[in-house]
């Protein structure tokens, strides 16, 4: 299939992104995320309603992060979902109205208490950094879940792009460690090999998609110390030796996207390991795509998959540590 003809006249309307400016890292998210709004407000669908929306500060290792609690309109408990937003590791927020919508959405339409995880980025705080913040946030979550109506054995993770990658790395650490028990990951695409060497960069990486080869690798650069931490399983949990115990998944790629295959054969790797792993492609969708409701038909039909898989795992109960 094409890419979706409604999507392609919106990407010839945009400007060129812009690669990350070191020496002005506040201006240059600045702008971001005035650019992330501007855009969400003309094609994603309004924010729904729920029923209390917080903010807390969570400890971390140097100081604190801050995460928001979107609770459902209805009584709990609930289960609980994780969210970790993209940006390449080194931009993007919570602050951003594709983040609120998204964690909305999954309150109101799939019952869950939806934590959004500002964790540190890079090139200021590096692998492993964002990550250590984002398994924080689970611990932080777990303990305080009574306080947000919430079910502590009923934790579920996700998020897009880069959050699908910390999803996926909080899920390797919690079981590695034997941490919470997670129910299940919903990784939307997701960036999980690193090494950027899959198929998909010779593929889509051009530059006349969305995450072009050369966006990736700036923001490879700024993330990992070095060229071999793109091979540490938390970095790139693609190449993780063992696979086994995991949760169940389910991942959603793009199909113009250079990292369509990172989903594909991570979901190929979790069910070779034992573990139930479901995979969808979006035909038609560049990376990111799958977000503007208010313009595709497709990215509604993608979000109500998300939306649906969610529900039929609400009541996935793991109670004990692994």
């Amino acid at each position: 299939m094409p890419l979706i003809p409604a999507l392609k006249t919106l990407l010839d309307s945009l400007p060129a992104a812009q690669l990350l400016d070191p020496s002005d890292l506040a201006g240059w998210r600045a702008g971001g995320l005035v650019g992330a709004n501007a855009l969400a407000a003309a094609v994603v669908e309004p924010a729904r309603d729920v029923g209390r929306v917080s903010t807390a500060r969570v400890p971390v290792a140097g100081g604190e992060i801050t995460v928001r609690i979107y609770e459902p309109v209805s009584s709990g408990p609930h289960p609980i979902h994780l969210y970790y937003h993209g940006g390449g590791f080194i931009g993007a927020t919570i602050e951003e109205d594709f983040v609120d919508i998204a964690c909305r959405e999954r309150a109101a339409l799939a019952g869950y208490v939806t934590v959004a995880v500002e964790y540190r980025l890079a090139p200021e705080h590096p692998f492993p950094i964002p990550l250590e913040d984002s398994y924080a946030a689970l611990l932080w979550v777990v303990k305080h879940a009574n306080e947000y109506d919430a079910d502590p054995e009923r934790v579920t993770v996700g998020g897009l792009s880069a959050g699908a990658n910390l999803a996926a790395a909080v899920a390797l650490k919690a079981r590695d460690e034997k941490g919470p028990a997670i129910s299940f990951q919903l990784l939307e695409v997701p960036a999980l090999d690193l090494t950027a060497t899959g198929p998909g960069y010779e593929l889509y990486g051009g530059g006349e998609y969305p995450l072009a080869t050369a966006e990736v690798l700036a923001c490879l650069s700024a993330y990992l110390a070095s060229p071999e931490d793109a091979r540490n399983p938390y970095a790139s949990p693609l190449l993780a030796e063992d696979l086994s115990e995991l949760p169940p998944a389910h991942i959603m790629s793009s199909e113009f996207d250079v990292v369509q295959f990172d989903g594909s054969r991570y979901a190929e790797r979790l069910n070779a390991a034992g573990v139930a792993a479901t995979f969808s492609l979006g035909r038609g969708h560049a990376h990111g795509s799958s977000q503007y409701t208010k313009l595709l038909p497709e990215a509604v039909v993608w979000r109500d998959e998300a939306i649906a898989t969610l529900r039929a795992h609400a009541d996935d109960r793991v109670t004990a540590v692994r």
